[in-house]
């Protein structure tokens, strides 16, 4: 399993999530990153979801 990290930002670019999870591959990452994000109502904010080893999976802004 990778190890994947989300982060989220308000408006001002205050960091209201830095969380860690593991997935099987980036497609399972960015599934997983996207539950998170609606399980917490951070939709609409600027997020990403990133790859331990480096690489961008989910960007929004």
């Amino acid at each position: 399993m990778k190890v994947y990290v989300l982060t989220v930002f308000d408006s001002k670019g205050k960091l209201l999530v830095d969380e860690k999870f593991e997935a099987n591959n980036d497609n399972d990452g960015k599934k997983i990153g996207e539950q998170k994000l609606a399980l917490l109502n951070y939709q609409g904010y600027t997020s990403r979801v990133t790859r331990s080893s480096g690489g961008l999976v989910l960007f929004h802004q």
